[in-house]
């Protein structure tokens, strides 16, 4: 596609609250404007349907590699979101109704010829810890419940168990339990809602303490290179939020299995950007709403992975 001929939209928290040198969302946006796109801004606020018409009232952006002044704002207009091109839904969860229905929006703006990334169904569907369940030969043993007592013969038949919240992110509420864990109850009680909302527990892996894995996948294909989150001497959880530190490495022959099982499934569905975790040799989360570690490993290994999402996003759009 030729220089100045394609319009990106982007949807995501506020841009002055990012850390840039860190951000995904910024990464994409950086090549978007290397390619000369017209770059739309918006929040979910913006966002409305009126009269089964996607509309937004967009902010053109301009942004620049400097962590200390790294975006401008231009003129405003309320634009039909099918209009664009390509929109970026890169809005954090938590996943609620209200980003339920943001993808309702973003379904009337793809039928109007917006290419979504990531295809708003799939936004709805793939659920980071659940959507796991989709491919049992690649994880480990898991349970998803409202049951207290499931969870105690869990900890019961494995000794030690991992169990969080499926509506979490960047490692909140994720605990790790040892059979004879006098905390054990008050925690699935909390984690359950005393039997009111569902859970996950999943069997310990000892590969943890080299690090939480995070593989990206653009359109199917790996990127050859994992961010490994290796938790701190305190922590169980390999979050870099949460104090884990990072490590790029390559890609195991195991950690490429399991890419070969989901990618293609995942393409197909219309995901062109998806972070799959991988503890040693287990597949944990899919995460399809808005992976990151893409500028962490365009440092390490002198990539451009947000180049390789345009030229996935450029071939779709023909």
């Amino acid at each position: 596609m030729s220089k100045n001929s394609f319009s990106v939209g982007i949807i995501m928290d506020p841009i002055a609250s990012i850390t840039p040198k860190k951000d995904s969302s910024f990464a994409m946006l950086l090549e978007a404007s290397r390619r000369g796109a017209d770059i739309h801004y918006f929040e979910q606020k913006d966002l409305r349907l009126e009269t089964g018409t996607a509309r937004g009232r967009s902010t053109r952006l301009s942004v620049r590699d400097d962590n200390e002044s790294w975006f401008s704002f231009g003129e405003t207009d309320d634009i039909e979101l099918g209009s664009l091109d390509v929109i970026l839904m890169r809005k954090d969860p938590p996943f609620d109704m209200e980003y339920i229905y943001t993808t309702y929006i973003l379904d009337r703006a793809q039928l109007a010829g917006s290419l979504i990334v990531n295809h708003p169904q799939a936004l709805r569907d793939m659920n980071e810890k659940a959507y796991t369940a989709w491919f049992p030969e690649c994880t480990p043993t898991t349970l998803v419940t409202r049951s207290m007592d499931d969870m105690r013969a869990f900890l019961k038949e494995h000794e030690r168990m991992v169990v969080k919240p499926l509506d979490g992110m960047g490692g909140k509420s994720i605990f790790v339990i040892k059979k004879g864990d006098n905390n054990a109850n008050v925690i699935f009680e909390t984690l359950t809602d005393n039997g009111r909302r569902f859970a996950m527990a999943q069997s310990y892996i000892p590969e943890i303490k080299a690090g939480d894995k995070r593989i990206l996948l653009v359109d199917g294909q790996p990127v050859p290179y994992a961010l490994a989150r290796i938790p701190s001497a305190d922590d169980n959880r390999g979050n870099l939020v949460m104090g884990a530190t990072a490590k790029a490495q390559p890609l195991s022959e195991q950690d490429r299995r399991i890419c070969e099982i989901v990618g293609p499934k995942l393409r197909e569905a219309g995901v062109v950007f998806a972070g799959l975790d991988v503890i040693g040799a287990y597949l944990t989360e899919v995460n399809v709403t808005s992976p990151t570690g893409m500028r962490e490993l365009d440092n390490a290994f002198e990539l451009n992975i947000a180049g390789l999402l345009f030229d996935a996003i450029e071939a779709r759009l023909g």
